[in-house]
């Protein structure tokens, strides 16, 4: 069995990677970032992150920092906000 796991994962080693990244569930919600642009420039607070799920139509926010790691898996629902060390709204995108 172990035999096997390894060989599975030696497999995989410089593979190109996938076309695309794993979607969740289908929460309703599509994200639509171009409504969000609005917000730049404005700093991270709750009624700031109620006002971006109601503009852009996203069932969800992440708050992006700078150096925070964040995962690769593809979220139609969610709304990416980068923020500066300030909290001040970058960038929006979804995903």
């Amino acid at each position: 069995m172990i035999m096997l796991s390894a060989m599975a994962v030696a497999m995989t080693i410089g593979a190109a990677p996938p076309e695309t990244y794993p979607v969740h569930g289908d929460t309703g919600h599509v994200c639509n970032a171009a409504k969000a642009k609005t917000l730049v420039g404005r700093k991270r607070s709750p009624a700031v992150e109620a006002q971006a799920l109601h503009l852009t139509g996203a069932g969800s926010v992440r708050w992006i920092r700078p150096g925070m790691m964040v995962t690769m898996d593809y979220r139609p629902d969610r709304l990416n906000l980068r923020v500066d060390g300030k909290g001040k709204i970058l960038s929006a995108n979804c995903g």
